[in-house]
């Protein structure tokens, strides 16, 4: 008997493929089954594309426009942001899981600062693929129906949402299976504030059926414009104006290089060098000083020291009397003169305005007009006429300059 010796020569082992095969696709569906089972419903507000600033609708795939993919577009390429989103009208529904974690607040530092309001939200990557028809991208708001607040503290009847905006994604490690290939993504998400870019999301109905949005309800921009007012109103109430006031105080004036006293009315004294000792009493009728001995920050009011009478206007009066001030409202700031018997001296510029924004230039009443380059350039809030169009002198550096095409 004959026998034969053969050698069977086995494949080697291994669990990755080139190709994603059933090994792949079945654990793929038992880590799509965790996500069913542990995991929490995550409303996703598909963001689709900025806003084209000159046909203000979505960015089109334009040969002008770099991207075929909308999302991937740029309005505004001088300072790379897109402020205007548009968002899908639909939500989307897909699964996610997170790490529960308390908030704390930080008081170490100046004000009231949040910690750990950031959340890792981790989501199956082919199952929300299928879903939304595209894989999760920044720019991406989503909605955790299970963490509205159904106790508001006002008299509100909707639960309060929790909004959430996607800021960074990733393939966690964890993500990876045995057959080296990633089942997972996750989502770094912060909490949504009230900014131009969402202004889609919070124009949204807030379902109380009386007409308000989701901003009535989660913005807080209100609150603090209506808390800066307030404190506006208080410092306004406090500090009338800026600097500091001089007209309370009365200021003799001083003898000049010859020893002599300014006098108006000298009946009773002699107003000569023999008054270097004289001693100043209530008899005598001072003229006005001769310089402004209040010389500060801010301390320039265009008012004559002791009371004085004054005239004002763009030229100077005819026969003015020798300490005579005028106050020249051509000048900006107003400028207030002396008349030293030859000359219309300098005395001091009106620098004092009110401390609060309202006091613009175009104003019935001088004394809240705020002559400055901050309330004239600023803070300009006047139209040209060019070419028969009527623009806003004021304009912002992304409107003046808008990118365009070459050609």
């Amino acid at each position: 008997m004959v026998f034969s010796h053969k050698y069977i020569t086995m494949p080697r082992l291994s669990l990755y493929r080139p190709e994603k095969g059933n090994d792949f696709r079945f654990l793929d569906r038992i880590i799509n089954e965790e996500f069913q089972v542990g995991g929490t419903d995550v409303f996703l507000h598909k963001y689709i594309g900025p806003v084209n600033p000159l046909e203000g609708e979505s960015t089109p795939t334009t040969p002008n426009n770099s991207n075929a993919i909308e999302e991937l577009g740029i309005q505004d390429v001088l300072f790379m942001e897109n402020r205007d989103r548009k968002y899908d009208p639909d939500v989307y529904v897909i699964r996610g899981i997170y790490t529960l974690q308390d908030i704390d607040f930080n008081l170490s530092q100046f004000g009231l600062f949040l910690q750990n309001d950031n959340i890792m939200i981790t989501f199956h990557l082919r199952s929300s693929f299928d879903a939304i028809g595209r894989k999760i991208m920044a720019g991406d708001v989503i909605e955790l129906p299970h963490q509205k607040d159904e106790y508001a503290l006002d008299n509100s009847l909707v639960a309060l949402k929790r909004f959430y905006v996607i800021s960074e994604v990733t393939r966690p490690a964890t993500g990876y299976s045995q057959t080296w290939y990633p089942h997972l993504i996750r989502a770094k998400c912060a909490p949504l504030v009230d900014t131009q870019e969402f202004k889609e999301i919070l124009d949204q109905d807030s379902g109380a059926e009386d007409g308000s949005t989701l901003r009535d309800l989660l913005s807080s921009y209100q609150q603090s414009i209506d808390i800066n007012n307030q404190i506006i109103a208080q410092a306004q109430e406090d500090v009338k104006k800026t600097g500091y006031e001089t007209q309370h105080f009365y200021v003799i004036p001083e003898k000049d290089a010859t020893g002599t006293v300014d006098i108006a009315d000298a009946s009773d004294v002699e107003a000569d060098a023999s008054m270097t000792n004289h001693a100043l009493d209530a008899s005598m009728i001072l003229n006005s000083p001769n310089k402004d001995y209040y010389v500060g920050y801010l301390t320039g009011d265009g008012v004559p020291v002791n009371g004085a009478a004054y005239s004002f206007g763009i030229s100077f009066p005819s026969n003015a009397a020798r300490g005579q001030f005028h106050l020249r409202t051509d000048y900006l700031p107003n400028r207030l003169f002396r008349y030293d018997g030859n000359n219309w001296i300098k005395f001091e510029d009106n620098v004092r305005m009110i401390n609060t924004t309202k006091g613009l230039t175009q104003v019935a009443d001088p004394e809240l007009a705020r002559n400055s380059q901050k309330a004239g350039f600023i803070n300009n809030t006047t139209t040209s006429t060019i070419a028969g169009e009527v623009i806003q002198e004021r304009q912002s550096l992304s409107k003046a300059l808008k990118p365009r095409a070459d050609i």
